[in-house]
């Protein structure tokens, strides 16, 4: 990833027409994509905006097909988002004067996405910018005690309801009504669970907090701990702890052996993701494309109508 220091010049790199040498337009971007190695371009520069193409929801299909060949669904996903297209859904439904923290899209999971693709829709009226930080400027940043806390990884659990309750159901979490398939899917997940009398499902899964980018070998920041620890959720989060036993929280998130984090380390890696992030500021019609492993998003808060929609590969 030789554009991605671990300076904090680093910035995603902006394609548009008169650079790409292709009309304004639809057209002109699946000009200059069919042209593109899209792999190498995002490897090198690890998130890319697409701005000036006039990109409308009509046209997003046949633009988004050649960047995401094959779409997944956002199964055993944890934030509120709504369905809207194949595969497409809204980016999330958090109220608009929360910010969201710096994360890399489900790498709580076995498996997550290494392709993500945002399409600005509908610009906020003010704020509503999508941070992005690269991977190993926040591991680098991060206290190298607090660092050294999370070697063994991170053990996330999920308290997901039967349709009333706290949090997601896991009828929503897995877009499913079969409970065989999740039981199926957690198997296949390495994640260990168990239907309470209730029909609760908890599940536990031990994770990984760093990774190595599979193509340039970079160790990066690759961890939700932060989301999932009650300290994390600000306000939210403290009036849950205080109704519900910790075992029963939607989600927490403990160190590999099962012992408690830290809050301050929770709010210190929080507080180093968004302090290192480069804000991508939306105007309407754009394409931000990132290399989910090599770079994290996040969201900062917003005034007025914002619909920023997203798909993953």
């Amino acid at each position: 990833m030789s554009s991605m220091t671990g300076e904090s010049t680093w910035q995603p790199r902006y394609v548009q027409p008169a650079d790409a040498g292709v009309p304004a337009g639809p057209d002109g971007l699946r000009e200059f994509l069919r042209a593109s190695d899209t792999g190498q371009l995002l490897t090198v520069a690890g998130a890319v905006v697409f701005r000036g193409f006039g990109i409308t929801t009509e046209s997003y299909d046949i633009v988004a097909d050649l960047l995401l060949p094959s779409r997944l669904a956002y199964v055993h996903g944890n934030s509120p988002r709504t369905k809207v297209g194949r595969n497409l859904y809204t980016s999330t439904e958090y109220p608009a004067e929360f910010e969201i923290s710096m994360h890399n899209e489900m790498s709580y999971a076995r498996r997550w996405p290494s392709r993500i693709l945002f399409f600005c829709d509908v610009a906020a009226a003010t704020g509503g910018a999508t941070p992005v930080v690269d991977g190993r400027l926040w591991l680098e940043s991060i206290d190298p005690e607090v660092r050294a806390a999370f070697a063994a990884g991170v053990r996330y659990t999920q308290n997901l309801h039967d349709g009333v309750g706290f949090g997601k159901s896991w009828q929503a979490t897995f877009e499913t009504e079969d409970r065989s398939e999740v039981e199926a899917f957690l198997d296949a997940a390495d994640a260990e669970w168990k239907w309470q009398p209730d029909g609760t499902l908890r599940v536990t899964q031990m994770r990984q907090a760093t990774l190595r980018h599979p193509v340039t070998g970079s160790e990066v920041w690759f961890s939700q701990a932060d989301q999932w620890h009650t300290a994390g959720l600000g306000a939210d989060g403290a009036a849950l702890a205080e109704i519900l036993p910790e075992e029963e929280l939607p989600q927490n998130a403990y160190f590999a052996d099962g012992s408690p984090i830290p809050d301050d380390y929770i709010t210190h890696v929080q507080e180093v993701g968004m302090a290192k992030a480069v804000n991508v500021d939306w105007q309407i019609g754009d394409l931000l494309f990132v290399d989910n492993v090599a770079v994290a998003h996040g969201r900062r808060t917003f005034t007025g109508d914002r619909r920023i929609l997203v798909a993953m590969a």
